[in-house]
């Protein structure tokens, strides 16, 4: 029996221009997208995935943009309305979540050998890949969830799906750019949001870029076989069936199990996804750039364009229909993603940074936002060896020499570092701001090298200041730390000195 029409219903959450939050359907997003300021959720997988939903429907329905002139009119005119209309009747009966031949992104004929919670299609809540803290729903009875919520996890599920070996069908692999960093430059409102990136592609690739809508459902047979296949194009990127996902219409109002098994794996492709960013690897060439423990400020120049080309093509995208009309340049960027330890997610994250507008011109400024991230690497080096020489000194008691695991156990204790980054992330947005037109870099980065160095010296006085004074050994270690910290700054600064006149 067919319910709940993904084109007709209420369900993805969004924020209007006025302030309102809202849920809306597909049909009303798209035609009223320049009313919307974004869509929001608490979860950033499911923010990225129903972005790059909505992207992989527009390169259908527009049927483009084919190049960039096809990219520059669609940004002046807006969508064109009445072809997304047009699609969406001609694909209607493709977008129930429940049907007996086509349920929107899942495969009719699976019935598992066992029915599993809801909170599978969830990583907040998935207890296979992730249990966090404060979610203290029982797996076993976790009651049902509204199909709103529940078409939301399906996309996030085929977007971020994690590779975990166990699968009734075949072995599950990790979905193509689950593990990678997600990046989204964000317009005045949600038209421009998804028009920037909205990348053209090829005529010839766009004829078989197929999303998942317009494909027939896997068999069961198909899928155990281990089914494998190229990816086509963007559409398709966008809406692979990394999980074999059925919906169990056992509730009035709502959905409390699922099947859930493995779905097509893909072969190796030279297909770069728009949203990601590389580097470049000696071994395995072209290798996205993934969320680690650290903030991702430090990687920031990795988001921005150069002749590498391994930037986001969305932010170069952007930068490129904004050239002209610098008024329309987008607001921020949005980074989203996960972290993963294998089949485990130890984090996932949503970051938002300003974009400098001095990327409006034709000058390059990623080289110089990684000579300010080394400046912050280089100084951070200097705290460690302080660091270190307080915690020899302070351990070694006579002429005993510590162990150098015992050394770095007791730097790690220490919160200067942890204390540094923090006030250098602080600093670094604010420093975004200052790269315009008009701006010169050598000003820019003599006022960066004095936030360093405050950083630097703020930290350690605060370390000093836990220090009870009381202790000759730890008089004597804070004695020879600081003559090391006096004498590496002042070597750090003539070495600034001498750069700038040669640079003169």
């Amino acid at each position: 029996m067919r319910r709940y029409n993904l084109i007709d219903e209420k369900w993805i959450p969004v924020r209007m221009l006025d302030g309102r939050h809202d849920t809306l359907g597909i049909a009303e997003i798209l035609l009223r997208a320049k009313e919307i300021a974004s869509i929001e959720n608490a979860s950033p997988l499911i923010v990225a995935s129903l972005h790059r939903f909505l992207l992989a429907l527009l390169y259908r329905a527009i049927e483009g943009p084919t190049d960039f002139e096809h990219a520059k009119i669609l940004f002046k005119e807006g969508f064109p309305k009445e072809k997304i209309k047009s699609y969406l009747e001609k694909w209607h009966e493709r977008f129930w979540l429940f049907d007996e031949n086509y349920p929107f992104f899942q495969i009719p004929t699976f019935e598992p050998r066992e029915w599993r919670a809801w909170t599978t299609l969830f990583a907040e809540n998935n207890a296979d890949n992730a249990k966090v803290l404060f979610d203290h729903i029982d797996v076993g009875r976790p009651g049902g969830i509204p199909e709103a919520k529940a078409a939301c996890g399906i996309l996030a599920t085929q977007t971020f799906a994690l590779s975990c070996g166990k699968s009734e069908l075949s072995h599950t692999g990790t979905a193509p750019s689950a593990t990678a960093v997600m990046v989204l430059p964000i317009g005045s409102n949600l038209e421009e949001t998804l028009l920037f990136s909205l990348i053209d592609e090829n005529r010839e690739i766009l004829k078989r870029d197929v999303p998942i809508w317009e494909r027939d459902p896997e068999t069961i047979n198909s899928l155990k076989s281990g089914q494998a296949r190229e990816i086509n194009g963007i559409a398709d990127l966008y809406t692979w069936r990394s999980r074999s996902i059925r919906l169990k219409s056992d509730l009035v109002d709502g959905i409390e199990n699922v099947a859930f098994a493995s779905g097509v794996n893909y072969t190796k492709t030279e297909l770069v996804d728009p949203m990601l960013a590389y580097r470049s690897d000696d071994k395995h060439g072209r290798l996205p750039i993934l969320f680690g423990e650290r903030g991702l400020w430090r990687d920031f120049d990795s988001l921005l364009p150069d002749d590498s080309k391994l930037g986001p093509q969305v932010i170069e995208h952007a930068i490129r229909l904004t050239r002209h009309i610098p008024q329309r340049f987008p607001q921020s960027i949005l980074v989203l993603g996960q972290s993963n330890n294998k089949a485990k997610v130890e984090f996932w994250r949503m970051e938002r940074f300003v974009i400098p507008k001095a990327l409006i011109g034709e000058k390059m400024i990623r080289s110089d936002i990684k000579r300010l991230l080394d400046i912050a690497k280089d100084m951070q080096s200097i705290l460690w060896r302080v660091c270190q020489t307080f915690a020899t000194h302070l351990l070694s008691h006579g002429e005993r020499k510590p162990e150098k695991k015992d050394i770095n156990s007791f730097i790690k204790q220490m919160a200067c570092e942890d204390l540094y980054w923090s006030t250098m992330e602080a600093q670094f947005h604010s420093v975004l701001e200052s790269f315009t037109l008009e701006k010169d870099y050598d000003e820019i980065e003599l006022g960066w090298r004095d936030a360093v160095k405050n950083a630097l010296t703020n930290s350690w006085n605060q370390h000093k200041a836990s220090v009870s004074y009381t202790d000759a050994w730890e008089l004597r270690a804070i004695v020879k730390a600081d003559y090391l910290l006096i004498r590496e700054l002042q070597k750090n600064s003539n070495s600034t000195k001498n750069a700038h006149k040669e640079s003169r």
